[in-house]
């Protein structure tokens, strides 16, 4: 009697079995992974508040009223995200391809400085029409974002060097190359600025257009964020709906099954950290001409790229979905200047990273309940 309760007592009892996924998720399934992610972080978030004697409800509740609460703020909020959507496209198309390019900070500090180059330079005299000077700001920005890409890109696929480490390593030379330019040859009388740019090198803003219309009067909105849109289009067209677009996703998968299908990785490891460093790059231009108006290495090298790895890995490398999740980001950033102390907000971003990393391992395994006879 006593054999025979302890085998039903094994029998009903249940396991939990961890098991590697051998097919792809439902299409929603990523998001909510990510939803859910967030939801964690901020409960985490809200218990540290608590035990710092703080009330985590009326800390969000003053987050999102700094940064949602008219239309003032919520302009200044897409202000901040406009340069973190642009990092994070950088970030999420070289994920993609499982290149872990680390250095889209200093990809975006160098579009900066090619921006200001056309400006200090000078390339084009003061008088130069607008469109035409910020196109060209756009060209060398990018360009400059693209080089600075190419060479960790070239290591990479030439000698297999750790893209880690030299795109890491490259932010901080392209924080003293600036340094260099901003202390010495462009210094505005001594001081840590370069002379600020003519008019007709700024983005274009919406308060410029409040005469025509008043409810404008005050919004910092600038042209960078349709820049930051158009690119995310664009790049979803192209991860999605292009040749190339599946070959960076094969490559990325399986970069056995696509040497086999004859793809060249190597060129496309180049290709990809060019065209990652050139979307960096275009931040840097959209901030130092909509924002800065000059080059200065405090509101340039701000962490946005740092930023941007984040709000990739959140939106699951999505371009389009990136575009919300940088807003969210751009409020936690404008909320940094309203709560005390001001380090909550980043701590929040740093919770939903880790929440973030941890959340990953739901979607390349799956968790079962089941039945301890089952097994048997």
């Amino acid at each position: 009697m006593t054999e025979s309760t302890s085998v039903q007592k094994k029998r009903a009892g249940f396991k939990i079995r961890v098991e590697p996924r051998l097919e792809e998720p439902a299409a929603w399934y990523p998001l909510a992974v990510s939803l859910g992610a967030i939801v964690v972080a901020l409960i985490l978030g809200g218990i540290l508040i608590s035990f710092a004697g703080g009330d985590p409800l009326k800390s969000y509740q003053h987050i999102a009223k700094a940064s949602f609460g008219d239309t003032g703020v919520l302009s200044d909020t897409i202000v901040k995200a406009t340069p973190i959507l642009l990092a994070a496209l950088a970030c999420s198309v070289a994920f993609r391809m499982k290149l872990w390019n680390i250095g889209a900070e200093g990809q975006f500090i160098m579009g900066a400085f090619g921006a200001s180059a056309v400006v200090l330079a000078p390339l084009l005299a003061e008088d130069t029409p607008r469109w035409l000077f910020l196109t060209v700001m756009v060209l060398a920005a990018m360009a400059a974002g693209a080089i600075w890409g190419f060479i960790p890109g070239y290591l990479k696929a030439k000698f297999n060097v750790n893209e880690i480490i030299s795109t890491l390593m490259m932010n901080y030379i392209a924080i003293a190359w600036i340094n260099f330019w901003i202390f010495g040859v462009w210094s505005e009388g001594g001081f840590q600025m370069s002379p600020k740019f003519p008019n007709n090198a700024w983005l274009p803003r919406l308060l410029e257009y409040a005469k025509e219309y008043p409810a404008l009067r005050g919004l910092t909105t600038h042209a960078g964020l349709l820049l930051g849109i158009v690119a995310a289009i664009i790049l979803w067209i192209i991860v999605y709906r292009s040749r190339w677009g599946y070959e960076i996703r094969l490559i990325g998968d399986n970069p056995q099954a696509a040497k086999y299908a004859g793809i060249n990785i190597t060129s496309n490891v180049i290709y990809v950290m060019m065209l990652s460093g050139a979307l960096a790059g275009l931040g840097g231009m959209s901030e130092v001409s909509g924002v800065v108006h000059r080059l200065q290495t405090a509101p340039i090298a701000a962490g946005y790229g740092f930023t941007g790895i984040i709000v990739a890995w959140l939106a699951k490398l999505n371009p389009l979905v990136i575009i919300v999740v940088s807003v969210l980001f751009g409020a936690l950033i404008l909320a940094g200047r309203e709560i005390q102390p001001s380090g909550v907000p980043k701590m929040i971003q740093g919770i939903i990273l880790v929440s973030l990393i941890a959340s990953d391992f739901l979607l390349r395994y799956r968790i079962r309940i089941v039945r301890a006879d089952a097994e048997e």
